[in-house]
């Protein structure tokens, strides 16, 4: 993988394997500390100790359909090459919380890639979670702002309605791309 976004998809779609009911991704791009985070916390069924620790090795995955996890790996090792890290800490029948951290102006820091697209696809394929979306920059001044995309409200307004019906898919597309553009570095 060679954006951000598609790592925080990777972890989200882990969570939703996780049996996670709540998932929160969360980005902050701070140009005043020279720091990009990025988060995906859950209330999964979470991992023993022993099983959080072996996440991080590439030749270990719990999936049946191929013998190696590299998602994770990656990212430590891509965090790792542009001063950053990762953290992955859980608890079992908690949840799990992963955590990366970059040097935002590194020359090796892989770009952050589409987040609208990355929030639109978790958000219209696990209706059935609920999304705690947050993108957050800070300006070298210090000036922060954010966008907040919870689902709550959307889904009780949809009622019945699929978010994947076409007017209801393209509203979503714009108000995602509309509120990380606003305030986009």
């Amino acid at each position: 993988m060679r954006e951000i976004a598609l790592h925080l998809l990777d972890i989200a779609e882990n969570s939703v394997a996780a049996q996670g009911r709540n998932i929160r991704i969360e980005v902050h791009e701070d140009l005043q500390s020279d720091r990009l985070l990025a988060c995906v916390e859950d209330d999964g069924r979470g991992m023993s100790a022993e099983i959080a620790q072996r996440v991080l090795d590439p030749f270990y995955t719990t999936r049946t359909t191929r013998k190696v996890g590299l998602g994770i790996p990656l990212l430590k090792l891509a965090a790792e090459m542009s001063e950053g890290g990762l953290s992955l800490v859980s608890e079992q029948g908690k949840g799990t919380r992963v955590e990366v951290s970059f040097r935002h102006s590194h020359i090796d820091r892989m770009p952050l890639g589409d987040l609208a697209a990355t929030f639109l696809a978790v958000l219209v394929s696990y209706p059935q979670i609920h999304w705690v979306f947050v993108y957050r920059a800070t300006q070298k001044d210090g000036q922060t702002d954010e966008f907040l995309f919870d689902d709550t409200e959307l889904k009780a307004e949809l009622g019945d309605m699929s978010m994947t019906e076409p007017e209801v898919l393209g509203f979503l597309r714009g108000m995602l791309e509309e509120g990380i553009g606003a305030i986009k570095l």
